[in-house]
């Protein structure tokens, strides 16, 4: 494991890389608003990402770096990312086509910045598609918005809501809540079966 700083615009971020030899793509995973990248979610979805052949880069963002809980507006956040990818593209990630996604907020930040990040696809792990128990604010139109094919895994109980199927939107259901960790298993193969079929 690999870990890079990275500039942004918002103080230093943090990737954490996993290479692998002859990489056929580059997966970059964000953690979610509270979590870190030691999410069990994220970890899982990284194996399962280096055993099809990808070389995966666990990205925290400046806020967790700065040692603060609350995350950060969701234009910082934005920009952040875009910064990251842009440095891993240029490194670490070099010359490999790239799928971005994240748990939670940062499955949100992976889908409205996947033009500016050229993303060949975004994996969302527990996408909050609304707050617990207002589906009045829903964030449909982040995941709509998003052209390239997405993966959500998302838990059958869980408060944020389960997002429908839709055009390049596949969506996998999983035993237990958002923290995605009561079906590991079913978890590691979705994310095998979909980056397998991911250019």
């Amino acid at each position: 494991m690999q870990v890079i700083e990275i500039e942004t615009p918002h103080g230093p971020a943090r990737a954490h890389v996993t290479k692998v030899r002859g990489a056929r793509g580059g997966l970059i995973l964000g953690h979610g608003a509270g979590g870190g990248v030691g999410a069990r979610d994220l970890t899982a979805a990284a194996e399962a990402a280096a055993a099809e052949g990808f070389r995966v880069a666990l990205v925290e963002q400046p806020y967790r770096v700065a040692g603060r809980r609350s995350p950060a507006p969701a234009a910082q956040l934005d920009v952040a990312w875009t910064a990251v990818v842009k440095g891993l593209r240029a490194g670490a990630l070099r010359r490999l086509p790239l799928v971005t996604g994240g748990r939670s907020s940062g499955a949100r930040v992976a889908c409205r910045t996947a033009v500016a990040t050229g993303a060949t696809g975004v994996l969302c792990l527990a996408f909050p598609l609304h707050p617990p128990g207002r589906p009045e604010k829903s964030r449909l139109d982040e995941l709509d918005g998003v052209a390239v094919p997405v993966l959500v895994v998302q838990g059958e109980s869980d408060p944020f809501g389960m997002p429908p199927d839709g055009p390049n939107r596949t969506v996998v259901r999983v035993r237990g809540n958002h923290s995605l960790s009561s079906d590991i298993v079913t978890l590691r193969t979705a994310v095998a079966e979909w980056l397998a079929q991911v250019r």
